[in-house]
């Protein structure tokens, strides 16, 4: 595929741009090691960035593949020079566990921040976020269970930790920011519209949130506009029914219906939320969108643009659950086998990068095709990008652009088909964990023999 000057020029602006956003070097400033080092922090970083885009790549593979490639991040060192490196992922490991966390979390935040920033804005210049919700099972380990306690119910306790998240995606391109945590079950547990505003702190400033039922709540939408976001929530129809009672219809149509109200915590918010000041009001906009004979939108907004405009706009909320679905199936995030707390949090937010690198890859080759990022296949740039871009990683302009240049010709071939607004074949599931130990109980410790049992 033969390049003109201007699309040469552009694909080393490319290698600078992905060099600016994996750049790592800071990172040794924020946790310097001896002088001597191989696995500095910017190095680990770059090493578990490698693990979660290739998922099933081990400890030992990460070194292997460190000396093999040696990219310009490894210092100086004799025993590289010379080739006598270990392969021996000892090192590796305890440098790992060594990587302060807030390390991690400072470069995840600095990557989202890069690409949000280039991302397309859709509404009056601003950028929306959708906002949901998952779960993740981890690895049955004595941490983790303490930490993120199992399900149980009256036949006993599952052996799987079990994290609660809260995501925020940016709506244009896919791209995610760290998402909230905590415990589902047990004592410490947290309630998802809890984390929700606790990640509201996270997006940029003036954002647009916009989320399912499960967050149509007083709670959520005060804290966005406390933080100057504005908000886009659908309701459950019972709690929307209780607002419209007292709101003041303004427009109607066949399609929609239109009111204004000025919205105040009920004793259950306040109950839920006690941080709540005593004269908390919002003033919203509610909407009554009919989408067809067997569904209503029912939905309350801080927004101006009319019924219309934001039942359209709604209708791409569904591209969080694709999202999801890719940070966790096609990542494999959902099956991190880590056996620590601070081990899990680390390569969950390495995920999150290895997924907006991705992401950012998709960008690109979506303006290669003049069409928005979300038309183009998630799951088949991922393979692209580790085809041809994974395996070597160069550190020259020159012999980057050879590979960048052919990895983004396949990319633009990865686009979605067309789509009808009905599939004819029922979209199949995937597959859940084997029921043989999904629902294995944890074992209890044996009883103490008594004295008298001896006797």
């Amino acid at each position: 595929m033969k390049q003109s000057p201007e699309q040469i020029l552009e694909f080393d602006r490319a290698f600078e741009q992905l060099k600016d956003l994996v750049d790592l070097r800071q990172a040794d400033q924020l946790h310097p090691r001896r002088p001597n080092a191989i696995y500095t922090a910017c190095v680990v970083l770059w090493m578990l960035i490698f693990q979660r885009l290739k998922p099933d790549a081990s400890l030992e593979a990460a070194v292997k593949h460190l000396i093999e490639n040696q990219p310009d991040y490894l210092p100086e060192n004799k025993r590289l020079s010379q080739g006598t490196l270990s392969s021996n992922s000892a090192a590796y490991s305890r440098a790992r566990s060594e990587l302060p966390l807030d390390v991690v979390k400072w470069f995840s935040n600095e990557i989202t921040r890069a690409i949000v920033g280039q991302s397309e804005t859709l509404l009056d210049g601003r950028q929306i976020f959708l906002l949901d919700g998952t779960t993740i099972t981890l690895a049955p380990e004595k941490e983790l269970q303490t930490k993120f306690p199992p399900a149980s119910n009256q036949h006993g306790e599952s052996v799987w930790p079990v994290v609660n998240l809260t995501v925020f995606h940016e709506l244009s391109s896919g791209c995610a920011l760290l998402p909230q945590l905590g415990a589902m079950y047990g004592p410490e547990a947290v309630s998802e519209t809890e984390l929700a505003r606790n990640g509201m702190h996270c997006l940029p400033d003036e954002s647009i949130i916009m989320a399912d039922a499960g967050f149509g709540i007083f709670g959520v939408a005060y804290q966005a506009q406390l933080l100057g976001h504005d908000f886009f929530l659908r309701m459950k129809k019972l709690n929307f029914e209780s607002l419209r009672a007292k709101a003041k219809l303004v427009s109607q149509s066949p399609k929609h219906k239109t009111y204004q109200h000025q919205w105040t915590p009920t004793p259950k918010n306040r109950k839920t939320q006690p941080g709540l000041p005593r004269d908390a009001s919002l003033a919203v906009v509610l909407h009554e969108i009919i989408v067809n004979e067997t569904l209503t939108l029912y939905c309350v907004t801080s927004l101006p643009q009319d019924a219309a405009t934001l039942g359209n706009l709604y209708n791409q909320r569904v591209n969080v659950e694709v999202d999801i679905r890719n940070l966790k199936v096609v990542l494999d995030t959902e099956n991190i086998r880590a056996k620590k707390v601070d081990t899990f949090l680390k390569e969950l937010y390495t995920s999150v990068v290895a997924y907006n690198l991705v992401g950012q890859f998709r960008r690109q080759a979506a303006e290669l095709n003049q069409v928005a990022p979300r038309r183009m296949s998630f799951k088949r740039t991922w393979t692209t990008f580790q085809t041809f871009l994974l395996k070597h990683l160069h550190t020259e302009p020159e012999s980057w652009r050879e590979s960048f240049e052919r990895a983004l010709f396949y990319a633009t071939k990865d686009k979605l088909p067309n789509r009808a607004a009905s599939r004819s074949v029922k979209r199949e599931c995937y597959a859940k964990r084997s029921k043989r130990d999904h629902f294995e109980k944890r074992k209890k410790p044996p009883e103490k023999l008594k004295h008298t049992d001896l006797k």
